[in-house]
């Protein structure tokens, strides 16, 4: 039987293969640093790709409104990376969005040409709103930030699924 990627929500038991995914990539400042425990405070907002057990990819979605959400922390192990990893956590990201109700989702990235093939367009950074900042100031980069926006329209169509359903009793 051929291995497959699995895209799954994260779980506890994921967060110190995940500290151990982004690390490198903060510390090239490719992406904003975050500790185990900021992972375990955003823990909801992770997705991640495993393949035969072992966590290789990891991406987040934070949602602004009822009509924003961003791509973020999006990392692919390097060995795993030109496999179409990337492609479908970002898929999973926009289609949990979209079943959300959430219109649109955007990326600050240094590889727009990715998201480019995924459907995004590139936008003025300025066209996001400013809230979309916050976590921004913590980087080094922040007043001469070189990241480029990209957005992107979804369908959304609410999608609303019963946790748990109980028989009247």
């Amino acid at each position: 039987m051929p291995h497959r990627i699995c895209i799954r929500h994260a779980g506890v038991a994921d967060v110190d293969a995940m500290h151990a995914l982004l690390s490198p990539f903060a510390e090239k400042e490719i992406i904003l640093d975050r500790d185990k425990d900021n992972i375990c405070q955003h823990l909801q907002e992770f997705l991640v790709a495993e393949y035969d057990g072992k966590l290789v990819g990891v991406v987040a979605v934070h949602i602004y409104g009822q009509s924003l959400a961003e791509v973020r922390s999006l990392i692919v192990d390097p060995s795993f990376q030109k496999h179409g990893v990337g492609a479908l956590l970002v898929e999973a990201s926009e289609k949990q969005v979209a079943e959300l109700g959430v219109s649109q989702i955007f990326a600050l990235t240094y590889v727009t040409g990715f998201f480019e093939k995924q459907g995004y367009r590139v936008v003025s950074k300025e066209s996001l709103p400013h809230k979309v900042w916050t976590v921004c100031v913590h980087c080094s980069r922040f007043a001469d930030c070189d990241e480029v926006a990209v957005q992107k329209q979804l369908s959304a169509e609410p999608h609303i699924v019963p946790v748990l359903e109980f028989d009247q009793v």
